[in-house]
């Protein structure tokens, strides 16, 4: 095994900017395409206030379409850098390369994205590290253990950059559904993430939200917002089907240590009602938010308890601006801001 010095930075750090993918076609948001495309400037226009977004696009086509929406809404054009590349989806926080400093170096790491052992249509997706780190200039590292490649996405995971890492089994442990690494144990996967990104803890949780496509993300659970406070989602709603998940992950958190032997402080973060879409119960929640340089973005349901979470994130965030964006449409895709974006950890 080579020495090492990696570290996955946390979110908060300072970034180079924020990996986006404009979505090129309906398949993930049933019926609701046009309305997607518009809610998409509105996020790249929130994300480019703060830094630079870094915007894959299917092809010059839909580059002229996407410039043409962006200056409709009065987007800093100085402010997008694009990269053409077809993917099978835009979620970047999964297909995208996770950006870790190695010593005095940023790396990027493939993580061998598979469709969330679900879907069969990803091979463009794969393609997605090494076109975007091709982009930035920075070397791609494949994730292997023992001879194989790992399988892990970015909204698995969740980092203090100090060593702690937040996780949950029901997608990295279920014995038969979504099954990223067949056979791998727990040890397993805390000796990738230590190698891999220089986590010497690792916390985990139990179980998803409802309707979670990916089979337990935990950037819809639990996030850190420092390197010793996490926030949680909680239903207080017994009837809920996501009651007694979320207080069993509540717990863990409360018995949980850090890197440093510490307790983490806890911060509950309410859930809004259920949504519902046909039979799907829609996995939507306030934990899949996105920080940035000096700002948060928080996904917003039209919901009485919006302006509950996002008071509470205020509170976490007291030196970013905090600020909601409507993720009503977005949420049909199964997923929000976070699942959508990936940081790029500035040099």
């Amino acid at each position: 095994m080579t020495e090492n010095n990696r570290r996955f930075p946390a979110e908060w750090e300072n970034q180079q900017g924020i990996l986006l993918c404009f979505p090129h076609n309906g398949k993930d948001w049933p019926g609701k395409y046009e309305a997607i495309q518009w809610a998409f400037v509105e996020f790249i226009k929130k994300v480019a206030a703060y830094e630079t977004v870094y915007l894959i696009v299917a092809d010059t086509k839909l580059k002229e379409k996407v410039t043409e929406m962006l200056e409709m809404a009065k987007v800093e054009l100085d402010t997008i850098s694009f990269i053409i590349q077809k993917t099978n989806r835009s979620w970047m926080r999964d297909s995208g390369p996770i950006i870790v400093r190695n010593g005095d170096k940023r790396e990027a790491l493939n993580f061998n994205f598979n469709g969330w052992a679900k879907y069969k249509n990803h091979q463009l997706d794969r393609q997605v590290p090494a076109t975007v780190t091709n982009a930035l200039s920075i070397s791609l590292t494949q994730v292997m253990y023992k001879g194989k490649p790992v399988i892990v996405e970015g909204g698995a995971i969740d980092v203090n950059g100090k060593g702690t890492l937040l996780t949950s089994e029901e997608c990295l442990m279920h014995p038969s559904i979504q099954v990223r690494n067949p056979g791998f144990t727990k040890a397993d996967y805390e000796a990738v993430f230590k190698e891999y990104l220089g986590v010497t803890n690792v916390i985990w949780l139990a179980d998803g939200v409802q309707g979670d496509d990916t089979h337990g993300h935990v950037d819809d659970l639990s996030r850190f917002i420092n390197e010793d406070t996490i926030v949680t989602i909680v239903e207080t709603n017994p009837e809920s089907a996501n009651y007694k998940p979320l207080q069993e992950n509540l717990k863990r958190l409360q018995v949980a240590k850090l890197e440093n032997g510490k307790s983490p402080v806890i911060v509950a973060l309410p859930m809004p009602k259920q949504i519902d879409f046909e039979d799907l119960t829609l996995p939507a929640s306030y934990a899949n938010f996105l920080i940035l340089n000096k700002c948060v973005l928080v996904p917003t349901f039209n919901d009485v308890n919006d302006r509950k979470a996002l008071n509470i994130l205020a509170e976490c965030f007291p030196d970013r601006e905090v600020i909601g964006i409507s993720a009503i449409d977005l949420i049909w895709g199964l997923g929000t801001l976070h699942c959508l974006s990936q940081q790029i950890p500035a040099e």
